[in-house]
């Protein structure tokens, strides 16, 4: 059976549990259509329809295919692939010694430090691994934080437009990533534990 045939068939097991959940609700959940019964507290109205919009949402999603990287994570890993490349670059010049300007050479271990957690970083995002998604999120949190921040700081005109730039930017390769790292995080990923016992 291919990847693609096993995923349907998850699917459409999961579809039948739940609507094997629903067909006969406990006392005191909500009737067939869905209406709360009189002793439903709101709070568990409300962690039910919570509950019922992400089982909807993950009924949507399809596992990744063997090798497969959601165009999110392969931009972010470029993206890291660069910063990285900015940073070892600096760790070098501050390694040399070369000041810019009139400032102080700035020392070299930090920034070493930082260019060798980006190119682990970009190393699995290009992989696709769930950890380097989460932490790139992480460093994007802080971007957006950052630039928020700077928006009530700048003086000129460009500065403005750069900041908006990247907080955009930043933004919507956050939201993109939110799908994506789902996606990753689905047990039903070929070549996992359940998908190996299905072979069987």
């Amino acid at each position: 059976m291919g990847s693609r045939e096993r995923r349907r068939e998850e699917r459409r097991k999961r579809k039948r549990r739940s609507a094997e959940r629903t067909a006969v609700p406990p006392a005191g959940k909500p009737g067939p259509n869905g209406e709360p019964q009189p002793d439903e507290s709101f709070q568990e109205r409300m962690s039910r329809r919570s509950a019922e919009r992400n089982e909807a949402a993950r009924e949507k999603l399809e596992p990744l295919a063997q090798g497969e990287r959601p165009g999110a994570v392969t931009v972010a890993a470029i993206v890291a692939a660069v910063l990285a490349i900015v940073l070892s670059a600096s760790a070098a010049l501050a390694a040399a010694g070369v000041e810019v300007g009139d400032r102080e050479a700035p020392r070299a271990l930090p920034i070493a430090a930082f260019a060798a957690a980006l190119w682990l970083m970009a190393w699995g995002l290009w992989k696709a691994r769930y950890w380097a998604v989460l932490g790139f999120q992480m460093l994007l949190v802080l971007v957006l934080l950052a630039s928020g921040l700077g928006l009530v700081q700048v003086e000129t005109v460009l500065q403005a437009l750069g900041t908006l730039a990247l907080l955009a930017g930043s933004g919507v390769l956050f939201y993109f990533m939110i799908r994506a790292m789902a996606r990753i995080q689905m047990p039903e990923r070929p070549g996992s534990a359940g998908d190996l016992s299905g072979e069987r």
